[in-house]
């Protein structure tokens, strides 16, 4: 998802190729397109990229107009920062919680771990919120960046699993985040695509 929606983002035209996932033929189909046997993968021309965040910067080097990171070095930093943590790490929430888009939450009993990766993330989302270069918008830095492509699929997870950010400290603007990240148009175009191929 994350690096569809820097693409929606940036206006970037692009042609998707769907893998359904947990199948018999999921892991040759994926290996067919990606050396890591991950996806996603980027093709672009000849060039062929491999993961979620090495995607998103190479399109925010070959877009600058597209703004997909702050323009100020500071808030750029933090944005990478927070890109980065969510890339490699938040392991225990992945695992108990995997990205499953549901009409009613699921009622999960989640462990310790998970509740220290989620006690984290609002942590991090509120410091972000409230520091001084931020400027403007209702996203993490201010206007909507890659760091909020990579927030955007656990904001999903709150609501598939049924977290209630204020039992782990949030007092408001995290979960004001959160759906501000499920209400842009990129994210309701993804939404709308998935529930088609479901």
């Amino acid at each position: 998802m994350r690096p569809w929606l820097v693409l929606k983002h940036a206006n970037v035209g692009f042609d998707e190729r769907l893998i359904p996932l947990r199948r018999h033929d999921t892991t040759p189909a994926v290996a067919a397109l990606s050396p890591s046997g991950l996806i996603p993968a980027l093709k672009d021309g000849d060039l062929l990229i491999w993961d979620s965040l090495a995607i998103c910067e190479y399109l925010a080097e070959k877009l600058p107009q597209a703004n997909l990171w702050p323009k100020d070095p500071a808030a750029r930093a933090l944005a990478r920062s927070a890109a980065s943590e969510m890339h490699s790490g938040f392991a225990s929430l992945r695992g108990e919680c995997p990205m499953e888009l549901v009409d009613e939450p699921h009622d999960a009993q989640l462990s310790e771990a998970t509740h220290d990766n989620i006690r984290r993330i609002v942590k991090l989302c509120a410091d972000l919120l409230g520091r001084p270069e931020r400027v403007g918008g209702a996203f993490l830095l201010g206007e909507w960046s890659i760091a909020d492509a990579f927030y955007t699929p656990v904001a999903t997870r709150f609501v598939s699993y049924g977290v209630k950010l204020s039992d782990f400290g949030d007092r408001g603007e995290v979960g004001a985040y959160m759906e501000a990240l499920l209400e842009t148009p990129a994210y309701l175009a993804w939404l709308e695509g998935a529930k088609a191929e479901a």
